[in-house]
């Protein structure tokens, strides 16, 4: 049975899917900053096994410290009989979405520390330790897989210090995607796209989000972290690059695919020809919405702000 390593899994998406796969037999290694919330978690993981023998684990651990990831990955791998984890899954990640103009720089830094540098540096880790040349080649492969938004296929006004952290993972996989390809050792990247969850995330991220960020969103598809875990493990067994979770990111993914792998070619590619259409009306009704509320209400200095 494979062993999984998640970060972020002390809740929403990360613990949902942790508990999905244990629930398919996988051996589980928790990760998150807080021991207690892990401990908690922790036991929600171990209720959904599927087998007596399986084996569950947690490492506390800040995904934005720089150089965090080489001694959690020896950590994992000496709990783990001296055999690095068989899947990565880099969950943890962090959004306080303002305009660009209300932010400070420091916000910016923090979601790019996490997001972005969170997944290099795991990436960075567990590669190395993949691909060595004394690495074992097998048949069956390895898996890095990276958390990533659709606000990395379309952003809209409020994510100016979040949507760059997502856009840069899709430049990170789709070069080592490539890179990969160069070894004997079977390893392969994906990409997770989530929407909206309905997690304790949202609901901090909810408490400063500018009003015209709400308004474009507002009929946004919303999925629980159980829907959302569970429609992005079903797109990694199909062996998906680009796994997105509703149909609206999986219409995004088409709009921007570009040079990226594709999941299938010929839907994809007929799938990005019919979506460059409807972006046209896409973006006259969004663009129409920010300039109607501009226009109703003034400059954005005069707006009220979060407390």
């Amino acid at each position: 049975m494979p062993t999984v390593l998640i970060t972020g899994a002390s809740e929403g998406m990360g613990l949902s899917v942790a508990k999905q796969l244990a629930a398919k037999g996988a051996n589980i290694i928790i990760v998150s900053r807080s021991a207690a919330k892990l401990e908690e978690a922790l036991v929600a993981v171990k209720a959904s096994a599927k087998n007596p023998n399986q084996r569950f684990h947690h490492i506390p651990a800040d995904v934005s410290s720089p150089s965090y990831a080489p001694p959690l990955i020896a950590a994992a791998t000496k709990w783990n009989n001296n055999q690095s984890p068989d899947i990565v899954w880099c969950v943890a990640g962090t959004s306080v979405p303002q305009l660009f103009t209300d932010m400070e720089m420091d916000s910016l830094r923090h979601q790019m520390d996490v997001n972005f540098y969170g997944n290099a540096e795991m990436s960075h880790a567990i590669l190395r330790d993949w691909l060595a040349p004394s690495a074992p080649v097998t048949a069956e492969p390895k898996h890095l897989i990276m958390t990533s938004s659709v606000v990395a296929l379309y952003s809209i006004p409020g994510y100016a210090s979040y949507a760059p952290s997502k856009w840069a993972l899709r430049g990170l996989a789709d070069t080592l995607s490539q890179e990969v390809m160069m070894y004997p050792q079977n390893v392969k990247i994906h990409v997770v796209y989530p929407g909206t969850i309905l997690s304790p995330g949202l609901e901090r991220e909810n408490l400063v989000k500018p009003e015209i960020t709400k308004i474009i969103e507002e009929s946004d598809p919303k999925q629980t972290p159980d829907e959302v875990a569970a429609a992005s493990i079903k797109g990694l067994e199909n062996g998906d690059y680009f796994v997105t979770v509703n149909w609206l990111g999986n219409l995004m993914r088409l709009g921007m695919i570009g040079g990226s792998f594709r999941n299938n070619w010929v839907v994809d590619t007929i799938g990005s020809w019919l979506v460059s259409i409807i972006w046209i009306f896409v973006q006259f009704d969004i663009h129409g919405k920010i300039k109607a509320y501009g226009k109703k209400h003034g400059h954005p200095s005069t707006y009220s702000k979060p407390s």
